[in-house]
């Protein structure tokens, strides 16, 4: 099987500070990581571990200063707009990819549009009423809407050019705990119903169980640990996977 995504000993590094006390810092080391079409791989790790990196070079935003990244079996493209409509991300907080002055029927198509798809509007409607949404709410702005809401309505925009690969990035650490339930399974039922692949950044080990067939586990740059979902949770290899499950 074709990976959807994989990355092959990549490392990045970037030199920071004034020219005369530049210093160099690593935020990846040497990661390989694959994700095959219909698998979620949730990625943990402390803050500062490389997890935005990761999510960054996996999108095509942060080229690898070493190592090679390929989709679909294929290397990057050098141009990212080759892969538009291809790969997509929902964000932490809504609001950074909803426009504020944009009502949501043209922030959910407006990835259509940029692939110059003629039934934009209708494929808007089917899949806000696949995240949950009915057809009134294409009319309303984002203010108008609760936090879970606003989530449906990124994962709707997301996911309506039917991309073969998104990135979540804490994608439900800002909403209560009900309501991530509800996301959950909304991103579970979608992934059934298009098999998309996905990587699921998250600090919270308990969203990760819930939605993740492998686990991929980073501390300084570096990944420590790849385990199926079930060994992970049931016995974690490496001393620092152990430390966040007791911190869980």
């Amino acid at each position: 099987m074709t990976p959807v995504l994989e990355l092959d000993e990549v490392s990045v590094s970037f030199a920071a500070g004034p020219p005369f006390r530049r210093r160099t810092t690593h935020a990846m080391r040497e990661v390989s990581l694959r994700i095959d079409p219909g698998e979620t791989v949730g990625l943990v790790g402390e803050s500062g571990s490389g997890k935005t990196t990761t999510s960054m070079v996996a999108l095509g935003l942060r080229a690898p200063s070493s190592g090679a990244v390929r989709f679909e079996g294929e290397p990057f493209p050098r141009r990212r707009r080759a892969l538009a409509g291809r790969m997509q991300a929902v964000l932490q907080h809504p609001q950074w990819s909803l426009d504020p002055r944009m009502r949501v029927g043209r922030s959910v198509a407006e990835p259509l549009g940029v692939l110059g798809h003629a039934d934009a509007e209708q494929r808007t409607l089917a899949m806000l009423d696949q995240v949950g949404l009915d057809a009134s709410f294409a009319k309303r702005y984002p203010h108008q809407l609760s936090g879970g809401q606003r989530q449906r309505v990124s994962i709707a925009r997301a996911l309506v050019t039917r991309p073969p690969f998104l990135v979540f990035d804490e994608a439900v650490s800002a909403l209560d705990v009900s309501v991530q339930a509800q996301i959950l399974n909304l991103v579970k039922d979608l992934q059934a119903e298009f098999g998309f692949a996905a990587l699921f950044i998250s600090h919270d080990l308990g969203a990760v169980r819930y939605v993740a067939d492998r686990v991929a586990v980073m501390r300084g740059g570096e990944l420590v640990e790849t385990a199926d979902a079930a060994v992970f949770y049931r016995k974690p290899a490496h001393e620092y996977s152990r430390r966040l499950m007791e911190a869980l």
